[in-house]
């Protein structure tokens, strides 16, 4: 399925990642290649895994306050502290033209699997008449961290929840791409997130069968964070002071439950992509694969060697420094290019971002970059 992008351009952007609580730290650790895995307190965590990436110094209460955090799980924190960042105009204020129009289109994975699955226990080992913090009912929605963002920061445009596994951030932006063009909203913030958690650790295990990771080679600690961008049109844009970041030229996507069939699904994708921008592979300056771990990475690879046989784009690192993010994989790919989209070397360059996964989905963007900080 494909959608093809002209006008809309993502005017600013934020994250929460392994890297700290802030863009900068994201493009400072981002340039200087900086690795994040730390050990486990085993006291703390009974899991399978012995290290992790995980967004330091995060307290929710500390950073957004007491009021309104008793219940708020780390998913729905994440994203409410990504997304402040980003509507902060830099002075304590508003990002300009943010109004309560605006839409959301947050992506996610379950939402937050410790919450699922501790109120699940908590009804089943409670005293009868089995009791559980109702105030924690909310956290178990999937599209709570999305509802929750909403409320906090006064959005009462169009609220949407994204779930498509690695691929996830590249869903939630064609979503709030058709916002725009059905006239929804003009204004949409969109992004992913992703919790590091013991479920979220057990469930990924569980889901390679039980086998150590290090036994297949897949031996990348799971990751987490958040990273949101604004999306708005190019009036608007001018309107509020913005000088734009990158055009989104397109995205494609597809499917298959084959991995040996990955290679040439994501080709036909990215072929796609530079047939209807006009664009030879040899015009694309960098690339931002996924890099799942195990055959769907090598599978990506193999279809990125084929398309660029010939040229060498620039590699932008990210999952191997950051972790594993599962659903803001491909939003933590954004930022990575974004990051490089604020010097001045990359205006007028193409960006690519792709994505694959062991749930069949497939898929990739195509970015203009324009070089200029918000």
């Amino acid at each position: 399925m494909a959608i093809s992008a002209s006008g809309p351009l993502i005017s600013a952007w934020a994250a929460v990642s392994p890297w700290g609580l802030d863009r900068r730290d994201f493009s400072s650790g981002l340039r200087e290649a900086r690795t994040t895995a730390a050990p486990l307190d085993r006291e703390t965590w009974t899991l399978p895994r012995h290290e992790a990436c995980l967004v330091p110094d995060f307290d929710i209460k500390q950073i957004l306050g007491r009021k309104g955090t008793r219940s708020m799980d780390r998913a729905t924190g994440l994203a409410v502290t990504a997304l402040k960042q980003l509507l902060d105009d830099g002075g304590g204020g508003r990002l300009d033209g943010v109004g309560e129009d605006t839409g959301l289109a947050l992506g996610t994975s379950t939402g937050s699997a410790q919450s699922i699955m501790s109120f699940t226990r908590d009804s089943l080992t409670g005293a009868k008449p089995y009791f559980v913090d109702p105030a924690r009912f909310p956290n178990t929605v999937m599209n709570c961290a999305a509802g929750q963002s909403a409320i906090w920061h006064r959005l009462k445009g169009p609220n949407t929840t994204v779930a498509g596994g690695r691929a996830t951030g590249l869903l939630a932006l064609r979503y709030a791409l058709r916002l725009q063009r059905a006239g929804r909203s003009d204004t949409v913030l969109c992004g992913a997130v992703e919790e590091f958690s013991a479920a979220r650790a057990w469930l990924d295990w569980h889901g390679r069968n039980g086998t150590p990771a290090e036994a297949e080679g897949e031996n990348r600690p799971l990751g987490e964070g958040a990273a949101v961008w604004l999306i708005e049109p190019a009036e608007d844009m001018r309107r509020n002071a913005r000088t734009g970041l990158a055009e989104v030229l397109g995205l494609e996507f597809g499917f298959t439950p084959d991995t040996g069939d990955i290679p040439a699904t994501l080709e036909r994708c990215v072929s796609t992509l530079l047939t209807r921008a006009d664009i030879g592979a040899h015009d694309v300056w960098a690339v931002a694969a996924s890099t799942p771990p195990g055959r769907q990475g090598d599978a990506e690879q193999e279809a990125l060697e084929k398309i660029f046989a010939r040229h060498e784009p620039r590699a932008v690192p990210c999952a191997d420094l950051i972790g594993d993010t599962y659903a803001a994989s491909a939003a933590m790919q954004f930022g990575a290019v974004l990051s490089l989209a604020e010097g001045d070397d990359a205006a007028g360059r193409y960006a690519l971002i792709t994505s694959a996964e062991s749930g069949g989905t497939t898929g990739a963007a195509l970015l203009k970059l324009r070089g200029a900080p918000r």
